[in-house]
């Protein structure tokens, strides 16, 4: 997705601590993980940012608006679940991958087709996983992976993102895909709580559209958070 991002914005991704080329961190608490991403936007100097995250992602970029809403002047989040009650019964190579006791064994012995099935287990349809992503995967730790989750479930059991979102008046795009097999689809809609929140469902699609739908997925933010911000109805 990012060159058809890249020829309309300055595109800044960021590898949070523990994951792809940033190193693990004591804690993983996702206010901590925003200040982080907030200590880079200041960094480079910059302000007024539309700032999108996906899945657990959307959470840090939650929390990076509650912080600092100086920085988010809008937000995006795909594939990001509502409250921990929408959350479905995971794939079984997931639940076996990340659950003790065997979870640190098997871990250790991942190999790239393992990682491969691991991240296709989400997505709702057959996806081609980069080379790159599977690298990053495999720099990633158990315990890293295992308190990510954990203080993501944390953060949205204190209280819900539509919750969080409602009081803070940031522009607001969800996308989730109708067949996402790890949070409940039409839990996408409490985001109507949020005042102004526009949401999108891309038909088919699992919990991974940056993958199975890139065009679609990055037509909808380029429409967000182009002048006058208005989505275009995407029918993929």
């Amino acid at each position: 997705m990012v060159p058809a991002l890249a020829r309309h914005h300055h595109v800044v991704r960021v590898d949070l601590p523990g994951c792809g080329q940033s190193p693990p961190v004591p804690s993983y608490d996702v206010p901590a993980q925003a200040g982080r991403v907030a200590a880079v936007l200041d960094g480079l100097g910059l302000r007024s940012v539309a700032v999108a995250g996906h899945s657990s992602g959307g959470y840090v970029a939650t929390a990076l608006a509650e912080r600092r809403p100086d920085l988010v002047r809008s937000l995006a989040l795909i594939s990001s679940g509502p409250a921990p009650d929408a959350l479905l019964p995971q794939p079984l190579v997931l639940r076996v991958l990340l659950a003790p006791p065997f979870g640190p064994l098997l871990w250790a012995l991942r190999s790239d087709a393992v990682i491969r099935k691991g991240i296709g287990a989400t997505a709702a349809r057959p996806v081609e996983v980069p080379d790159d992503m599977v690298a990053d995967l495999r720099g990633g730790t158990y315990r890293t992976t295992r308190e990510v989750l954990r203080c993501s479930t944390a953060y949205i059991a204190e209280r819900s993102v539509p919750e969080r979102l409602a009081a803070l008046g940031v522009p607001l795009l969800v996308v989730f895909g109708g067949a996402d097999p790890r949070w409940e689809p039409s839990s996408a809609h409490r985001y109507g709580a949020v005042p102004g929140a526009r949401i999108e469902t891309l038909p088919g699609v699992g919990h991974l559209a940056l993958l199975e739908e890139p065009a679609a997925t990055a037509a909808l933010l380029l429409g967000f958070t182009a002048p006058g911000g208005d989505v275009p109805s995407v029918r993929p």
